[in-house]
């Protein structure tokens, strides 16, 4: 009896729709990452991307526990001399709420090419309305 190893060409892919309202934001990257990875499958394949497509809606009723929402900050460098930015959890939900939940996502995936196939797997959306209800997503509950 051998190990079995799924090949790329043999994988079967889904799309799974997670709601964001009223969730924690790192309950549900930990979730989605799980799920791009594929490690809720049998044939789990470290090295090959065999993970499900994952859509998020409602990004913008996230929530964060205890004081982080005050206190959490993202940082960016533009690679010059003083070129350090900062911006607020706060600040970041106003712009752009989508970035906060693909960054946290993006941050519990390798960082290799393979986490990188799998972060394109994930689409964030702001509202209720998403361009992917041709392919059917299925609705996945989480722990409140």
């Amino acid at each position: 009896m051998g190990t079995y190893y799924a090949k790329p060409g043999e994988v079967e892919r889904e799309w799974l729709l997670i709601d964001a309202e009223d969730q924690v934001l790192g309950r549900l990257a930990t979730r989605a990452a799980h799920i791009l990875k594929g490690k809720h499958k049998p044939q789990y394949t470290p090295h090959v991307d065999v993970g499900d497509f994952v859509v998020v809606i409602n990004a913008d009723k996230i929530r964060l526990t205890g004081n982080k929402a005050a206190q959490k900050s993202y940082f960016r460098h533009s690679g010059y001399p003083g070129g350090l930015k900062e911006e607020s959890f706060e600040r970041a939900m106003e712009r752009h709420p989508e970035r906060v939940i693909e960054r946290a996502v993006k941050g519990m995936l390798p960082k290799n090419t393979l986490g990188r196939a799998q972060g394109k797997k994930l689409k964030v959306y702001a509202g209720s309305e998403h361009p992917h209800e041709a392919q059917k997503p299925r609705k996945i509950e989480l722990e409140a």
